[in-house]
């Protein structure tokens, strides 16, 4: 048997969080081995943004994240925050803007954060290993055995830095939950967030208006964001949806309201202030064409505003501020931006993102169960979680 490779760390995923801890780790001195199993590192960086990378959120902050345990992450977070990493982007001269939500975006590439983050690995002495699939994993005597392809490699530490299933198309798996299990540690259910949800039933009529976006308040359960909605063929997409799928569970309702800025009563003022006017005409006014029309068709009031009584048009104000919509699932793994759930943060240490149970393992990013808002929330809990991890190695 040949001869195992001896490292002080083996990080297994070479993407946001596993590409932070390497660079951490080996700018502390340690003898890092960085692995993926694909041909380039940093692959959904590359595609995030639009190919802008949205690197951090100004706005990012504990409150900002799902977990079953919801102050898991605010130790990590606050020991690496947006202005750190704006620091780190600042000192390669990488052009950044704020497009919007505190969002920052390169304004070149996502390559740009791809090579920075390589080049930081190189300042640490960092050895890649591209193209091999760790096919096992064993753990004895203080020491971590990985087979890498043909070659096998040990360490004292091993970090989980694989993500989550979501975009499969770009080789994600669920490889971290299977380390996970076969550790006896915990995993909480994982599921798509960030996703588009699909509708059917009588609702596959709102379908006819693909295409068509306006701005909105969306809410599912105790999420609640005002962002754009989109309809599409399969259903409704769009910021604020994206938003609060993370919070829907299936068989529950998405609360939508289309005129989040007109006060209670602003119906019966249109009557009196326009009495020939009708519903879908004043629905025109501040909605898209397409999607006032099938508002109107739906509440089914006809005739002029002035013909309606005001308990009618009361009733379709309330329908228009919550009109819900009961999605009959989402567009799955596929197409989601992260996943929800992951490893249990109760088998973690929310300082160094240890094992409790499993001395010198590590979990970081989005394989663990912490899930960020849309707009750069993710990235942030990649690069905090790593350089956790990274200073703990």
């Amino acid at each position: 048997m040949a001869r195992a490779h001896t490292y002080d760390a083996i990080i297994l995923g070479a993407g946001a969080a596993g590409m932070m801890a390497a660079a951490v780790a080996g700018q502390r001195g340690r003898r890092v081995l960085l692995a993926d199993h694909a041909d380039a590192p940093g692959k959904k960086i590359l595609i995030s943004g639009g190919g802008r990378c949205n690197f951090t959120n100004l706005r990012a902050g504990s409150a900002n994240y799902l977990s079953v345990n919801p102050h898991f992450a605010r130790s990590a977070l606050a020991r690496y925050t947006p202005a750190d990493f704006i620091a780190l982007v600042d000192r390669y001269g990488i052009a950044w803007h704020e497009k919007t939500l505190g969002q920052l975006f390169c304004d070149g590439s996502a390559r740009q954060i791809v090579a920075m983050l390589l080049a930081e690995c190189d300042a640490g002495g960092v050895e890649l290993s591209l193209s091999r699939a760790a096919t096992a994993i064993d753990h004895a005597d203080g020491q971590f055995r990985v087979t890498l392809g043909g070659r096998t490699v040990t360490a004292p530490r091993l970090v989980i830095a694989t993500g989550g299933p979501s975009i499969p198309k770009m080789g994600a798996t669920g490889f971290a939950y299977d380390v996970a299990r076969r550790f006896g540690l915990k995993v909480v259910e994982p599921r798509p967030a960030l996703v588009p949800l699909t509708l059917g039933g009588d609702e596959t009529l709102f379908r006819e208006l693909s295409g068509v976006a306006t701005e909105v308040v969306a809410s599912a359960a105790t999420g609640r964001f005002r962002e754009a909605a989109l309809f599409t063929h399969r259903g409704l997409s769009g910021p604020a949806i994206l938003q609060v799928s993370s919070y829907w569970r299936s068989g529950e309702p998405v609360e939508i309201d289309f005129l989040p800025d007109r006060a209670s009563g602003w119906l019966t003022a249109e009557k009196r202030a326009r009495p020939k006017a009708t519903l879908r005409s004043t629905l025109g006014q501040s909605l898209p064409d397409r999607l006032a029309e099938a508002l109107a068709e739906r509440i089914a009031l006809p005739g002029n505003l002035a013909d309606l009584p005001d308990k009618a048009l009361a009733t379709a104000e309330q329908r228009l501020a919550a009109w819900t919509f009961h999605p009959n699932g989402s567009e799955g793994f596929a197409k989601a931006e992260v996943t929800i759930g992951g490893l249990s943060t109760d088998a973690l240490s929310q300082k160094t993102m240890e094992a409790k149970a499993v001395s010198g393992l590590h979990f970081i990013g989005e394989g663990v169960d912490v899930t960020g808002w849309l707009g750069g929330y993710n990235f942030q809990w990649a690069w905090a979680s790593g350089f956790a991890c990274g200073e703990a190695l």
